[in-house]
């Protein structure tokens, strides 16, 4: 390595806001994160599931777009 051009590394705390405190090593002396691997979701497993089905129910409903109108437009075609 080349002397004077890299950085200095230090013991680092990383704390994040759920209260979960992190030792590693980093150019930065305290990091401070919202969010980390025990509070967040995708990890606990509090993950909602977002419905796409009702989200595509709502979206036909809202333009008119219903099953039987769409069966019949493509029976006409035929």
């Amino acid at each position: 390595m080349k002397p004077k051009i890299h950085p200095q590394y230090f013991d680092t705390t990383i704390t994040c806001a759920c209260g979960n405190v992190i030792k590693t090593r980093s150019t930065v002396k305290e990091i401070r994160v919202e969010i980390c691997s025990n509070c967040h979701p995708f990890f606990t497993g509090r993950q909602k599931l977002i419905d796409t089905a009702g989200r595509i129910e709502r979206f036909r409903k809202k333009y008119g777009m219903d099953k039987d109108k769409e069966e019949k437009s493509s029976s006409k075609d035929a």
